[in-house]
């Protein structure tokens, strides 16, 4: 079979970039190895419940976001969303609820000065600062989305349209999100930014790129969204999209290698595990992680040294799930649907993720009746942890439940202990470590999100869509700009224009 480009992998970046290419006219296959398409957002059915891949929260859905850019060129429409107001809740380790992503900001301010009054007024400058220098990074990725790509001119002409901002942007770009924080500010808002940076960028303060803890930080103040049905909706419009516009996909469909071209020595294409092989005359888009797409389709052999290097030394995370049935009378005591529980904490403890230092709790909204029986609620608790630690050697499968078990023991106890309105109306329905998402999606050590957004994977550092062998490309959460729905879009759309413009 021969088509423009192949697609290895049916995530959402491999769908999403698929989509846009065939609609732009370019004939597109997506090779997907499970019988489903979705990667690490596809939905988990169990027991009557259907539970989200991830925290059930979405970015950039506002008219001018990245998915109403996307969609504006695809022949489905956008699926139904609605805005979290709250979008979550972070509930302190000494049980103050601080309300985040208000639909006004001066209430959100109001809530700073509230719950925060050893630091009022330094809190709220802090959200003053980095709001305009986060507006600005976003009308430049607006104008150029490939900015981790940009050259030195394009640069220069992004600063002189961000004049007001341009001098502050350049002193933070090598700098952590602690050169944010004032010393007027407390440690208990160092521990409100800290939890929030973890989720967001997999990164405390201390570590993450200020640039990005901007963003990160000022993106549920413009609004996070719950997609009805959850992601699976957008998981199907993007696949109808695909086959209305005359692609492809293939499920059950392993990709072996990358498939060299015996005349030139260039990239032919893809060999399948089945043993056939499939030609692509314009490009090849990998949409596994970055250690996937070199350990297996590329082949460390001919992985240059360099890319090898960095290979051993970016660091993903690793999360232990539950799934939980919640009763509908329960999740009226909660403050909201969405909370960031921290927990253990004391002025003078550093938060380890790795140690569950925090807990993401996520109801399916009540609005939104197709993910649970009358009632009750489909629930995920994220918990972070050492992914390596779990592919440790086990004689039998016995070591790995017996690990589950004490995991589970653990999270139980500790969600119960900062969330203890839930009483007895949250039961579990199934649990899933990294050894499962490894099983569902055959990333490395089933560790999700991306990598950690640290200095030496952001900006000019960061990981691109490119690679050293032409006309091949990567997409998803392991390349530019980073973790989230949004990100992976995004990181589409900046394969889709270099392969194919828009038309």
């Amino acid at each position: 079979m021969t088509c423009e480009v192949v697609v290895v992998g049916a995530g959402l970046g491999g769908l999403t970039v698929a989509a846009l290419l065939a609609a732009r006219g370019v004939s597109v296959c997506v090779l997907e190895r499970e019988s489903y398409a979705g990667g690490c957002a596809a939905p988990f059915d169990h027991s009557g419940f259907r539970f989200e891949g991830g925290a059930g929260l979405y970015a950039g859905w506002q008219p001018d976001g990245i998915h109403a850019r996307v969609f504006a060129e695809l022949p489905v429409p956008l699926p139904e969303v609605r805005r979290l107001a709250p979008a979550y809740v972070v509930r302190l380790p000494d049980g103050t609820d601080v309300r985040v992503g208000l639909a006004d900001v001066a209430e959100f301010e109001m809530e700073l000065r509230h719950h925060f009054p050893e630091c009022a007024a330094a809190a709220v400058a802090f959200y003053r600062e980095i709001g305009p220098i986060a507006e600005a990074l976003r009308r430049s990725a607006r104008r150029f989305p490939a900015l981790a790509t940009a050259s030195k001119l394009q640069r220069l002409r992004l600063s002189a349209m961000e004049a007001r901002t341009a001098s502050r942007v350049l002193a933070l770009e090598d700098k952590t999100a602690a050169a944010l924080l004032s010393p007027g500010l407390s440690p208990r808002f160092h521990r409100f930014i800290d939890a929030q940076l973890h989720l967001f960028a997999g990164r405390p303060a201390a570590e993450c790129a200020a640039l990005y803890a901007a963003i990160a930080l000022t993106e549920p103040q413009r609004g996070l969204y719950a997609i009805s049905g959850g992601a699976v909706s957008l998981i199907d419009a993007l696949t109808r999209s695909i086959i209305n516009s005359g692609g492809t996909i293939r499920f059950d469909a392993p990709a072996l290698r990358l498939a060299d071209d015996d005349a030139g020595g260039r990239i032919a294409g893809v060999d399948l595990l089945s043993g056939e092989r499939l030609t692509a005359t314009r490009a090849i888009v990998s949409n596994l992680t970055i250690w996937d797409t070199y350990g297996k389709l590329v082949g460390l052999n001919r992985t240059p040294a360099a890319v090898r290097a960095r290979l051993k030394s970016l660091r993903g995370r690793g999360a232990y799930v539950l799934y939980l049935a919640l009763d509908e009378a329960a999740a009226r005591r909660l403050p909201a649907d969405q909370v960031l529980a921290v927990h253990d904490w004391q002025e003078n403890q550093t938060d380890d993720p790795v140690a569950g230092a925090q807990l993401m709790f996520s109801a399916t909204p009540a609005w939104d009746q197709s993910r649970a029986a009358v009632g009750q609620r489909a629930v995920t608790v994220s918990c972070l942890t050492d992914a390596e630690q779990w592919f440790s050697f086990h004689e039998d499968e016995s070591e790995h439940e017996a690990q589950d078990q004490l995991a589970l023991e653990k999270y139980w106890g500790r969600l119960h202990a900062t969330l203890p309105e839930l009483g007895a109306g949250v039961e579990v329905i199934e649990t899933a470590t990294p050894r499962t998402f490894y099983e569902r999606t055959r990333r490395k050590l089933g560790m999700i999100g991306g990598v950690g957004q640290s200095l030496d994977v952001f900006g000019t550092n960061a990981v691109t869509h490119r690679t050293p062998l032409p006309n091949f490309y990567m997409v998803g959460d392991t390349v530019f700009p980073g973790n989230g729905v949004a990100a992976v879009t995004h990181s589409a759309l900046i394969v889709a224009d270099e392969i194919a413009s828009p038309r």
